[in-house]
């Protein structure tokens, strides 16, 4: 298997992120982000076996999922700057990014938002019998949530072809697991609740790859499974939030010795598939990539204010 595709994407996921911080830190992103930087491999690995028509549903830390699954960076970048431009006509933000053309359902604010939402895609793909699958991404704080417990329990009584994956970077804004959970962990839950599960080493895109396409062909097969993936957060909880206050020094250099693309390129390099010139050149293309998409997201306009009320969908009950 070649791995230098998903080489390029990590990469474009790290440099879209780096500059989404630096418009942050300008003013030019409204509010806070919640920055992927550090867990690329996860997103890359997974979205690599899915189909166009599969769904994604994902968090408040979605800019990976969107990119990996094959959103345009303008658009997402535009969203994220409050732009008409943007998949949700700026009107999402960092954590509401939508892209229904690429089957991506929505990013969530709300933790584990994403996994009664992801069941009830994957029940109507069962339905249906349209073979689609439905992913759904949290964090490892979702575990502690209801909703992840009652979609597992529906998911394996109900045979639905969905893939949960639990991208477990440790953190619960500033508190460890290890403080928070007396378990042992989302892997080992999901089999209690019927389900099969792996756990993965989520800095690894070659592990990510390996285990993804097990577990994608899995759900498709109507059999829902779950990846538990240890990773690490780079940053704080988000764009803003200082990390030396509850992480040391020592603590955050081995976020950096993990690095998933820092692992990949040597492994690139290693067994010939590319030099440190060609990688480099790799570097400069995303760059100009990242480039472009701020220049699209800069040109787009804000939406308007008579447009505030366009584009909201809600729910009427009906009744005499």
């Amino acid at each position: 298997m070649q791995y230098l595709p998903s080489y390029r994407k990590m990469l474009l996921i790290l440099r879209f992120e780096e500059r989404v911080a630096e418009l942050q830190r300008t003013g030019q992103v409204p509010g806070f982000a919640h920055l992927y930087w550090g867990q690329e491999a996860i997103a890359v690995g997974i979205c690599h076996w899915l189909r166009p028509e599969d769904y994604v549903l994902s968090t408040h830390r979605g800019h990976g999922h969107c990119l990996a699954k094959g959103a345009e960076p303008g658009r997402v970048l535009a969203e994220i700057m409050g732009r008409s431009d943007g998949y949700c006509r700026g009107k999402g933000g960092s954590m509401h990014v939508a892209a229904f053309d690429q089957g991506i359902l929505g990013a969530n604010g709300i933790v584990a938002a994403s996994l009664p939402i992801a069941t009830g895609v994957a029940l109507s793909n069962r339905l249906e019998g349209n073979g689609r699958v439905a992913v759904a991404f949290f964090g490892d704080a979702a575990v502690e949530e209801g909703p992840f417990h009652e979609s597992l329990n529906l998911a394996s009584l109900w045979d639905l072809p969905l893939l949960f994956v639990c991208e477990d970077n440790q953190y619960a804004i500033s508190v460890t697991v290890d403080k928070r959970q007396g378990g042992k962990g989302a892997a080992a839950i999901a089999q209690a609740h019927g389900l099969e599960s792996r756990k993965v080493d989520g800095n690894d895109v070659v592990a990510m790859l390996d285990a993804s396409q097990w577990a994608v062909a899995r759900a498709r097969e109507c059999s829902p499974v779950l990846l538990e993936c240890a990773t690490i957060r780079w940053g704080g909880h988000h764009s803003a939030q200082p990390t030396r206050r509850y992480r040391s020094t020592e603590e955050l250099e081995a976020t950096q010795a993990a690095c998933p693309i820092a692992r990949l390129e040597k492994r690139l390099i290693a067994e010939g598939e590319a030099t440190m010139e060609e990688l480099a050149e790799i570097n400069t293309e995303i760059v100009a990539q990242v480039d472009e998409a701020e220049r699209f997201a800069r040109q787009s306009p804000f939406p308007k204010p008579d447009e505030a009320t366009q584009d909201v969908y809600a729910a009427q009950e009906g009744g005499g």
